[in-house]
């Protein structure tokens, strides 16, 4: 399983940071050339092998799942599950109070560890921001609410994460409305009718082949 994972996250390559967030994805279904084709919608149908899913422009895509394809899902965390040293990933916007604010937060697995690394704008807009990275180890000899995940909360219950990539690092607010989940691998259960997924597919000998596959699990949606 563990070298199925590495292998799908080795076709994947960039694609996973947007995965792991749709919200930055507009469309439906879309062509982004070399990134391949990006679908969001329900399932229709599985036989185990062709995956169909209606989109919200009422269209049915027809999607080739690879037999060794792990099928990924996203559960419920909290702040208290970010430890030092995890890799994570966080779409944000900054606030009226200049600070960096998480739309969202997402945990990712071990095998996925470098996906996506670095800090980029996430639209046209440039305060909407994407960072993924490793949660820096707190610094006892210089405590404050940017210097690691177990920082104090302020009073407003928000706490902070010092993320670090290979470019260097961005301080996020993590406020408590705050959306938190953790990405982990699922199976080919989850694509029953009806389940919202998120695919990410590429053209093969004329037909889309999935690269990756984010389902909805326990009710929690890609």
């Amino acid at each position: 399983m563990k070298l199925n994972i590495a292998r799908d996250i080795g076709r994947a390559g960039a694609l996973i940071a947007l995965l792991a967030f749709p919200f930055a994805v507009k469309m439906s279904a879309q062509n982004q050339g070399n990134q391949g084709t990006r679908l969001r919608g329900t399932v229709a149908s599985f036989d185990g092998t062709t995956l169909v899913v209606n989109t919200a422009d009422g269209k049915s895509t027809s999607v080739t799942v690879p037999a060794d394809l792990s099928i990924r899902a996203n559960e419920k965390a909290t702040l208290a599950d970010i430890k030092p040293g995890d890799f994570v990933a966080s779409a944000a916007d900054k606030g009226a109070d200049g600070k960096i604010h998480a739309e969202e937060v997402r945990i990712f697995p071990e095998a996925m560890r470098g996906a996506g690394e670095g800090h980029r704008p996430m639209s046209p807009d440039p305060n909407r921001t994407m960072t993924n990275g490793t949660v820096a180890t707190a610094d006892p000899e210089a405590r404050t609410m940017t210097n690691g995940t177990v920082s104090a909360a302020d009073a407003s219950g928000s706490r902070s994460l010092t993320v670090r990539y290979k470019e260097g690092e961005t301080v996020i607010v993590v406020d408590p409305e705050t959306p938190i989940t953790r990405i982990v691998i699922g199976d080919k259960s989850l694509l029953k009718p009806g389940a919202t997924v998120s695919v990410v597919a590429a053209q093969k000998d004329g037909a889309l082949v999935a690269t990756n596959v984010t389902a909805e699990k326990d009710g929690v949606k890609p």
